[in-house]
């Protein structure tokens, strides 16, 4: 019998009281030893995430609801020699026990590389830099290019990137592409799905505001995952640009603003490519009762296809390799590919180390005959009539977080209220997410 979330509480709660209950941190004195010893060239590091979780509604009713146990730990070490030159590295072991024998990649991978990379002055904050090797990586708010760590398999990249900084500006050229998981085996890339390009950063330029402007492009072969176009014909991969940019900083009254924007051409095995996305977003902190509040509100839009069949023009926005998690929601259903989002988070700093949080999504389809797309990209559903409507529904979710030392302990609970969409596409299953958790990081 599959163990039950009443099962997970009580599981957590047996782990962490001991924790509570010690007065010293033997993994901390641990690391500060090391470091200590080797005079600062050496540093060690480790986390051990465990997450209790309960799906129910999954794939909207197509799919069983699922209740799993997720582990992942991670250790990681850095040396650093000379001034000028660091050598880094993480072992990552991910599994699902309660899941069985055939959990998916998305869910297990045991232990593997996740980084080991190399990087030249690595304490400067002017002048050349440089990164080669197995990285996560992380770019603006990671909406095009991040690494998802709510994921039990966190994305890695092999990648290569040189800059030059000044006080007024980074310039960066970067090429990177995707490690696949490969259970059994070591991960390692497949080079037909990569990105190379520029990505810039402007700080200060006006009111403490951050410019940010990048030109990506992507290209994907057959071997890369693209599964369009002909290969007798060369039209069997997919070659996207992208010019974007991100501008944030701060406005008066204590109002912080982000906005974010992208266009995209090129070819989508035979078809042209032409897309967008755009989002905006405002926050502000407040003082309730002593304690502070944090509040944003934000709207995000990427297009979609009027003829998602046609073989001369595709309109879709391709989201890279996006970090998704929380942009739409904290059951991260959806991602950035025809849709309209609006979204907003409250955040109640009760004390030091407790947060509680409330935030609520709203999604329609930017266009009607395209599908609806998960987080990873992939179509959920579609109405090729596009009578199905546009409104897809709607999520509430509150979870929160508590930190003491090195320990993290935290839950949470979502419901989406299906739309029109989802009710005329799919079963109408309304999906909700509750998990428990507690990670040790040192």
């Amino acid at each position: 019998m599959r163990p039950t979330i009443l099962t997970a509480i009580l599981s957590m709660a047996w782990l962490v009281t001991p924790a509570r209950a010690q007065t010293w941190d033997p993994g901390s004195r641990l690391g500060d030893f090391v470091s200590t010893q080797s005079e600062g060239q050496l540093k060690i590091g480790a986390e051990q995430r465990v997450r209790y979780e309960s799906h129910t509604g999954n794939s909207f009713g197509k799919d069983p609801d699922l209740a799993d146990a997720l582990v992942r730990t991670r250790f990681s070490m850095s040396y650093q020699p000379v001034k000028w030159l660091r050598f880094s590295g993480m072992l990552q072991d991910s599994r699902a026990p309660w899941y069985g024998p055939n959990a998916p990649a998305t869910l297990r991978d045991p232990a593997d590389l996740q980084e080991g990379y190399v990087q030249l002055f690595p304490d400067s904050k002017t002048g050349f830099g440089m990164t080669v090797g197995r990285m996560m990586l992380n770019y603006g708010e990671g909406r095009l290019i991040g690494t998802p760590q709510w994921s039990n398999v966190s994305r890695t990249y092999d990648h290569a990137r040189v800059w030059y900084a000044t006080k007024r500006a980074r310039v960066e050229v970067l090429m990177v592409s995707p490690v696949k998981v490969r259970i059994g085996e070591f991960n390692r890339p497949v080079v037909g799905d990569r990105m190379w390009g520029t990505y810039n950063s402007f700080p200060g330029l006006w009111r403490d505001a951050l410019l940010e402007v990048y030109l990506l492009r992507r290209d994907q072969n057959r071997e890369g995952g693209f599964t369009g176009g002909s290969q007798a014909a060369g039209t069997d991969r997919l070659g996207i640009n992208t010019l974007g940019f991100r501008f944030a900083g701060p406005l008066e009254g204590g109002v912080k603003y982000s906005l974010e924007g992208a266009l995209q051409n090129g070819k989508v095995g035979p078809a042209s490519h032409r897309a967008s996305a755009w989002f905006s977003s405002l926050s502000r902190r407040w003082t309730l009762s002593g304690k502070t509040l944090d509040v944003s509100g934000e709207y995000k839009f990427a297009s979609g296809s009027r003829n998602p069949q046609s073989t001369t023009a595709s309109r879709t926005f391709d989201q890279l390799y996006a970090a998704n998690h929380d942009r739409f929601g904290h059951q991260d259903l959806f991602g950035w590919r025809n849709i309209h989002n609006l979204r907003s988070l409250a955040t109640y700093n009760v004390t030091k180390g407790l947060a509680v949080n409330f935030m609520y999504s709203n999604f329609w389809l930017a266009s009607a005959v395209d599908s609806l797309y998960n987080g990873s990209g992939k179509a959920i559903a579609r109405s090729a009539s596009g009578s199905a409507g546009t409104h897809v529904g709607q999520e509430t979710d509150v979870f929160a977080t508590y930190k003491y030392r090195h320990f993290q302990l935290g839950a949470g609970y979502g419901f989406l209220f299906t739309g029109e969409f989802l009710n005329n596409t799919t079963p109408g299953v309304a999906p909700s997410y509750v998990y428990l958790f507690h990670t040790y990081t040192l």
